[in-house]
């Protein structure tokens, strides 16, 4: 028996994190078994690699490493997660909710590419982590659907520096292209966020993909 895997996705800004604490706070409430992801896991050393590629440590800009080896810092990641705290829960046949997954590099990734070697890319990511590395593929994927000038408001408010990605603004507007292309060519759930330049009421949003999730 396996459980059931959701993830929120969507490029920096777009309330990923917003909307799962929302959709855990209701699960909690209506009584309903759950185990909470998030990714990256900063704190272990799984992420030794990541840390250091958004730290600047291999080169001040995202393109300086490919999208393929860049990739793999984040499936080790998410690999060593699945191995170590929630292969039982998810065999046992729990509702896994993630803040980014294997997704997240099909935007931040497959960014660097265009056209055919765009696509090339977003087969074998799948290929790659579902069944070679046999991780869980998604059951379904919240896309949070936002504009970029949106998103870059939401993140100027937020506290702290922020890494290689995040201080690009070109690149996050590739991004956001390559999210709606990845959205499409995976079949995910696309949710809008805002609407007349301002993000939609969070409860809102939190409703409709509670009817995804359960009443779809």
């Amino acid at each position: 028996m396996s459980g059931r895997l959701v993830v929120f996705e969507g490029i920096d800004g777009s309330g990923k994190s917003t909307q799962l604490e929302l959709l855990c706070r209701r699960l909690e409430a209506e009584g309903k078994d759950y185990k909470r992801i998030v990714f990256p896991r900063y704190s272990n050393p799984s992420s030794a690699l990541i840390r250091m590629y958004l730290g600047g440590e291999f080169g001040s800009k995202p393109e300086d490493v490919g999208a393929y080896a860049a990739s793999t810092f984040f499936a080790v990641d998410r690999y060593a997660s699945f191995a170590q705290d929630w292969r039982e829960d998810y065999e046992a046949g729990r509702l896994i909710v993630s803040d980014r997954y294997t997704t997240s590099n099909a935007i931040h990734q497959a960014s660097k590419l265009s056209g055919a070697e765009r696509e090339e890319f977003l087969t074998w990511l799948y290929d790659f982590e579902f069944r070679l590395l046999g991780l869980p593929k998604p059951d379904e994927v919240i896309y949070m659907d936002i504009p970029l000038e949106v998103s870059l408001a939401n993140m100027a408010k937020r506290n702290g520096a922020g890494d290689i990605h995040e201080n690009n603004k070109a690149y996050l507007a590739s991004c956001l292209e390559c999210a709606k292309q990845a959205a499409e060519f995976y079949g995910w759930r696309a949710v809008k966020c805002s609407e007349g330049g301002q993000m939609r009421p969070a409860q809102e949003i939190s409703g409709e993909i509670w009817d995804i999730i359960f009443r779809s």
